[in-house]
């Protein structure tokens, strides 16, 4: 990856020590309750008719870069299969190093077939497997589990009823398995076509426990990238006139509460 093309106003968080037990590059996470991810800029993509590979910058809420992730994704299929398409996420941490890599597969947004819901693995650091982020199929809303390396269930997620451009405000419950409880949740909060336009305005926050373990915090983080890609962006916001600035995600660690 090219990192002379990174902002260079943008301060990198630094690096922390090391942590036993913690994958390397994943020891950032201990030390946060709060992730901004920005999708960047890209001309090419305004200008043109044709999708791009998407990159992000991973922020704490204080504005230093934590992460920078690229796309990497075939040409044919991004034009022809939008978000359906298959892609690998590289996440990368200040000098360069691969922390996390998250894989998705081709599956048909539309489709209810079982076999052609959305699927994210999750590797940190790439190779090793840490996660799965799995839809599942129900009649009216989109769901989604958190799953281990073994694949055994740990959360549910639940996204609103109609997930439109049109809508002030979209929430994605985590959720405990019985559904019982609210762990956290992804949100976005919507400020208007105004501000939207030129600021980084459209964001998605994830509260969530501070103690959380960090690679269940790595999977919780490729679970946005796997609702951004395919549920928001495929509900129109990208055809919105903010698709001429950047693109946020705002994630932020919490205390659970009640349903």
């Amino acid at each position: 990856m090219d990192f002379c093309n990174i902002q260079p106003m943008i301060q990198w968080m630094q690096t922390p020590g090391s942590i036993p037990n913690c994958p390397p590059g994943l020891e950032y996470l201990t030390q946060i309750n709060h992730l901004c991810v920005c999708q960047r800029f890209d001309l090419l993509e305004v200008l043109g008719p044709f999708e791009t590979n998407k990159t992000y910058d991973v922020m704490n809420n204080q504005g230093q870069r934590i992460y920078f992730a690229e796309e990497k994704s075939n040409c044919f299929l991004r034009h022809f299969c939008g978000p359906s398409r298959p892609f690998t996420m590289t996440i990368y941490d200040n000098v360069g190093c691969d922390v996390i890599t998250m894989h998705k597969a081709l599956r048909w947004s539309y489709c209810w077939s079982n076999c052609c819901l959305q699927k994210l693995k999750v590797e940190a650091p790439p190779g090793g497997k840490i996660g799965y982020v799995y839809q599942y199929y129900h009649l009216f809303l989109p769901m989604f589990k958190i799953k281990n390396e073994n694949k055994e269930d740990l959360m549910k997620i639940r996204g609103p009823c109609v997930v439109s451009s049109c809508l002030k405000d979209l929430n994605f419950n985590f959720l405990s398995l019985d559904e019982e409880m609210v762990i956290g949740k992804i949100s976005n909060q919507w400020t208007g076509f105004m501000r939207e336009r030129f600021t980084n305005a459209n964001k998605f926050g994830i509260q969530f426990p501070f103690d959380l373990d960090v690679k269940i915090k790595a999977l919780m983080l490729g679970a946005s990238f796997l609702i951004w890609t395919t549920c928001i962006l495929n509900s129109g916001h990208k055809n919105q006139p903010e698709r001429s600035c950047q693109r946020s995600l705002a994630l932020s660690f919490a205390s659970p509460q009640q349903n």
